[in-house]
C-alpha cells in the first residue's frame, strides 16, 4: 500500500485569496493571450495560403464583437456591488 503525500500549498497561494478584481486581471490576460495566438495562427495561414480568400472575407466581414450586451450587465453588477459595500443591487 503507497502512501499519497497532500500537498502544501505554496508560499504564494497560502494567505492569499483572489478577490474579484484579481480574477478580472486574470481572465483579461489569458483573453488577451488567445487573441495573440490567434492572431499568430491567422496571420501562419495567410502566409501558408491554407485559407481561401472567401473564408478571410467572410470572417472580415462578420467580427465577433469584442464585449457583449452581457458582458456589459455583468461589468454594471459588479460596479453596483462594489459603490454598494458589497451588497448587490437587482
Amino acid at each position: 500500500m503507497s502512501i499519497i503525500a497532500r500537498k502544501t500549498p505554496s508560499k504564494r497561494a497560502a494567505g492569499r485569496h483572489l478577490d474579484h478584481r484579481d480574477r478580472l486581471i486574470l481572465a483579461l490576460y489569458a483573453q488577451l493571450r488567445a487573441e495573440r495566438e490567434t492572431r499568430e495562427a491567422l496571420e501562419w495561414a495567410i502566409e501558408n495560403e491554407a485559407l481561401s480568400p472567401q473564408v478571410l472575407q467572410a470572417m472580415a466581414s462578420d467580427p465577433v464583437p469584442a464585449i457583449t450586451s452581457e458582458d456589459v450587465a455583468a461589468l454594471e453588477r459588479l460596479l453596483a456591488r462594489d459603490t454598494n459595500g458589497g451588497t448587490p443591487r437587482h
